[in-house]
């Protein structure tokens, strides 16, 4: 099974991939882990992409691609795999055409005032780095960590602001691969609203 999710930050993609890797046996494969490994390993694309990266630009799509052409040739994705955070764009999906077959897009879709309450809502341990949610999982006492009593805050990334202006990006640069998987009668549609075990079993459904 060879997949792509699709979602916009807060969507659920992250704890969804997890469920189909265990379900499928396949690995999930994920852009910023495959960029930060390069670098690390100090490979030829790795020494490319850490060029970009600290001088805080974006990666070109030429060196993305080669890694993840690298990574696809690997053991563990002979019976498939999840890319997760890749393509971002429609350039991306036509050149991943080039390196493989895609069997089903996954689009995990939920309304922006949902993903606006779920990401604005967490909450993190500045001690323990537990997390909590002010809807789904409150503190008992608020503004502390039921664990170690510690102060919870709001990350930079979790304010109203920035998360609308992440929202915006994904919906302007990868919004539109939407219709482009779905032209090629790849494209599966999924409510990611409901409770976590629903939506893994959804996906099942539109997949099997």
């Amino acid at each position: 099974m060879k997949l792509i999710l699709l979602g916009a930050p807060g969507a659920g993609k992250g704890t969804q991939a997890q469920k189909l890797v265990e379900h499928y046996k396949i690995p999930q494969i994920s852009t910023g882990d495959l960029l930060r490994a390069a670098v690390k390993a100090g490979t030829e694309l790795g020494k490319q992409a850490n060029e970009y990266m600290t001088a805080g630009k974006l990666v070109p799509d030429e060196v993305v691609i080669g890694l993840i052409e690298e990574r696809l040739k690997e053991d563990d994705c002979k019976d498939g795999f999840i890319l997760d955070g890749f393509p971002r764009t429609v350039a991306q999906a036509e050149k991943l055409e080039e390196i493989t077959d895609i069997d089903a897009v996954v689009n995990i879709a939920v309304d922006t005032s949902i993903l606006l309450d779920r990401l604005t809502g967490r909450r993190t341990c500045k001690e323990c780095n537990a997390m909590y949610h002010l809807i789904f999982n409150p503190p008992k006492e608020e503004g502390k960590c039921d664990a170690c009593g510690g102060e919870l805050y709001q990350r930079a990334d979790d304010n109203e602001e920035t998360v609308k202006s992440r929202i915006e990006t994904y919906n302007e640069s990868t919004a539109p691969l939407v219709d482009f998987y779905r032209k090629k009668g790849k494209l599966k549609e999924v409510d990611g609203q409901g409770a976590i075990d629903e939506i893994f079993q959804n996906i099942l459904k539109v997949l099997e």
